[in-house]
């Protein structure tokens, strides 16, 4: 059984992102299993502190996870703080945090025109600077996501198709390490 973990970018119920990730998750074979990480309950990073029961719960699902799939909006061109935050927090220690080694498929949306392609960038160096692996492969960028979403579900079949086959490639090369 091959577990992936969800990390929404955005903490918005209505977000175009979390409906992205939700349908995403709907899609998933059989023989995988999928848990979200709350992000929404994590306290700002905070060096001095070790972020108590949040934090300690995302480190173990982050641990438990086979790979780690982000699905994010892009805010002002680059990753929401709310992301960022639980980043910070599941990188330490440097260079040995338990992301080290972890495979990570980047997803990004954009009210705009752009799919949020510099929040993909940016997301990606974060995750190499900690040494997780991001997924090679053709960037999943959705433009204008707001108008793909009807009655709070992600419709655009053409992106589910897309973002479907990189996530199949993504758990094939799971499945071979």
């Amino acid at each position: 059984m091959t577990r992936l973990l969800f990390f929404p970018g955005s903490l918005r119920a209505q977000a175009s992102s979390t409906a992205l990730l939700k349908a995403l998750a709907a899609r998933l074979p059989e023989d995988v299993t999928s848990q979200t990480a709350d992000i929404a309950a994590l306290p700002f990073y905070n060096a001095d502190y070790d972020g108590g029961a949040p934090v300690a719960a995302l480190l173990a699902q982050v641990k438990a996870a086979d790979g780690v799939v982000f699905v994010t909006p892009e805010y002002n061109y680059s990753v929401p703080g709310v992301l960022k935050n639980a980043i910070d927090w599941a990188s330490r220690p440097g260079y040995n945090s338990v992301f080290k080694g972890k495979p990570c498929l980047v997803v990004t949306t954009s009210a705009g025109a752009l799919g949020g392609v510099r929040a993909q960038g940016h997301l990606k160096q974060i995750l190499s600077a900690m040494l997780a692996e991001p997924f090679p492969w053709q960037e999943i960028v959705v433009p204008e996501a707001v108008k793909k979403v009807k009655d709070g579900v992600f419709a655009d079949q053409a992106v589910l198709d897309f973002a479907g086959a990189a996530m199949s490639a993504f758990l094939e090369r799971i499945r071979r390490q």
